[in-house]
């Protein structure tokens, strides 16, 4: 009877073993299937989405946060099974302050912390992510919630190995973030181009009509903008320009996609919005205008407007054409105006 005893305890030994084996062997599946897909991302926001998911998979992590320096500077953030609050402000904000710029360690805190309360981020693990020439270009924040809990030495490799991993395809994200926003901005505006523009209407008017929702498109032109460019120089029609462009993106909403489509042509798709919505943005940008001097007698700057509301059959195209006419009718109208485009049918 003794020996049928040892005999079970080993046999459940064994199985608890392999049980703990096949975990491995699947969490490691995982991530190497995870690292496979990393260099073939090239979305920033869905590189950091699937880093995450794999730092949450390592045992003892409850929370994780991710921060990468993303365009112009700005840092692109990304969290797991963190509040708002502690979103906001990550127990590592102020270890990540105190850290030299060219640290390639992780910091590991916790023991010492003071913490009351439930449910509260116990201790975490601060892995710095370093490009090239050791320059640092953000940072995976993993935590744990339960009081001694701390994960194995070996897991908090695991998560080193994981951040180590992802920063070539991190740098080669943001390269082609950069590349792409080069490929969409108007250089002397720094608002989307006319590819971007055409390639953006296409799939606004095809979500419009699949979800059936409003969308307007305003076109803009300047007024007698070559006797401008004769008067004052194209340098300084340049500036002109920039100058609209500037108070053009200080009017629109943030869902608004604002472009510069041509010489001194520009053009606004409006998501979930009227004619009427189009209109009102004309009136601030057209009173916004008039605070920019032209020439050395400070004339006020004047732009025309046609206005185009999505319509049943309509295609990119044709509420192009529809806004494009109606600008037309501005300018034969007297400029300084904005008119809205007619129904399709009407003459």
């Amino acid at each position: 009877m003794r020996a049928v005893d040892e005999m079970r305890l080993r046999m459940d030994s064994l199985a608890q073993d392999l049980s703990e084996a096949l975990d491995r062997a699947e969490r490691e599946s995982r991530r190497n299937r995870l690292f496979g897909e990393l260099g073939g991302t090239v979305d920033l926001e869905e590189l950091m989405d699937r880093v995450l998911d794999a730092a949450m998979e390592i045992p003892g992590i409850e929370a994780a946060m991710m921060v990468v320096e993303a365009q112009g500077g700005n840092p692109a953030a990304a969290t797991r099974g963190m509040t708002a609050q502690e979103a906001a402000k990550p127990p590592t904000s102020g270890v990540a302050g105190a850290l030299p710029g060219t640290i390639t360690v992780s910091y590991r805190y916790g023991r010492e912390r003071e913490t009351s309360g439930t449910d509260l981020i116990r201790g975490g693990v601060f892995i710095p992510l370093m490009g090239r020439e050791l320059r640092p270009i953000g940072t995976l924040s993993l935590f744990w919630r339960q009081p001694d809990a701390e994960p194995a030495q070996e897991h908090i490799e695991q998560a080193e190995n994981l951040a180590e991993s992802s920063i070539p395809a991190i740098e080669n994200a943001r390269r082609y973030g950069e590349a792409r926003k080069l490929a969409e901005t108007d250089a002397l505006t720094g608002l989307f181009n006319q590819r971007y523009f055409h390639d953006t209407l296409r799939r606004e008017v095809t979500r419009a009509h699949r979800y059936e929702r409003n969308l307007a498109l305003i076109v803009f032109d300047l007024d007698d903008f070559k006797s401008v460019n004769d008067e004052v120089g194209h340098l300084a029609g340049d500036r002109v320009l920039a100058q609209a462009a500037d108070r053009l993106r200080e009017a629109v909403r943030s869902v608004d996609v604002p472009c510069r489509i041509g010489g001194d042509e520009f053009a606004v798709i409006l998501p979930e919005s009227s004619a009427e919505d189009a209109d009102q943005l004309y009136r601030r940008v057209h009173n916004s205008m008039r605070g920019v001097a032209l020439g050395p007698e400070g004339h006020s700057l004047h732009l025309s407007a046609g206005i185009a509301e999505l319509e049943h059959g309509d295609t990119a195209a044709s509420i192009f054409e529809r806004a494009d006419a109606a600008l037309y009718r501005a300018k034969d109208h007297g400029k300084d105006r904005a008119d809205i485009a007619r129904s399709t049918g009407e003459n």
